[in-house]
């Protein structure tokens, strides 16, 4: 069966929702509000992302996305909303997600995106992109779609994106992902369309929202 690839152009910009710039992270004032929130004993998993983004940070960009890859994805257990927040649709901030040791695929995604502009990877070659993806039903009894959150990497503007994904931890092109479809994609300096759907404002405002807690807890 051939499936449609996962093609993400040039796309329109429909939205002006945040900096523009990467955030910088407050190192010091993150590890207060992650003790004051979480206690020592959660610390292990934030030391080690510490250290990931010291080692990654004197690689190059491939480097580091490999790197923030690999380690969100080795260390973070899929789960889903309603089982860690009592919510059916809740973003959590990066510290959350560590904190749990567990996230679905947008903790996933949102985690790997702040890490990235943390190592200076700048923000428009980063994008959040919701799909749609194709999953086969075991036993050979078809294949399924679910909505589904990756993070783009744009190595030059116009350039097929690697997409970091939970699902496939192969950093591949988005030509070479036959099983996504994108639906729209966004960063913290604006939201572009993609196929044609429009954007939901309750995406939008978790969005705003997950922007405004971050800030609060020190990803300036």
């Amino acid at each position: 069966m051939n499936r449609p690839r996962l093609r993400l152009p040039i796309l329109v910009l429909l939205a002006w929702i945040g900096a523009g710039s990467a955030f910088g992270l407050n190192l010091e004032r993150i590890q207060q509000s992650f003790s004051a929130r979480f206690g020592q004993i959660s610390e292990i998993i934030f030391g080690e992302w510490r250290q990931m983004l010291s080692g990654a940070s004197h690689g190059g960009e491939r480097d580091k996305v490999e790197q923030v890859n690999d380690f969100f994805n080795r260390r973070i257990a899929f789960d889903d909303d309603f089982s860690l927040w009592g919510q059916r649709d809740y973003w959590a901030t990066p510290l959350e997600t560590m904190a749990q040791g567990r996230g679905d695929c947008e903790d996933f995604s949102i985690a790997k995106y702040f890490s990235l502009l943390e190592l200076g990877v700048p923000v428009n070659k980063l994008r959040l992109v919701y799909v749609r993806a194709t999953q086969e039903i075991a036993g050979g009894g078809g294949s399924i779609q679910q909505a589904h959150m990756v993070l783009a990497y744009y190595p030059k503007p116009n350039a097929d994106p690697l997409v970091l994904d939970n699902l496939n931890k192969r950093i591949l092109p988005a030509s070479q992902r036959y099983d996504l479809s994108p639906v729209f994609s966004f960063n913290s300096a604006g939201l572009w369309q993609g196929t044609g759907n429009q954007a939901s404002r309750s995406n939008l405002s978790r969005w705003q929202d997950l922007l405004a807690r971050a800030r609060a807890e020190g990803f300036q």
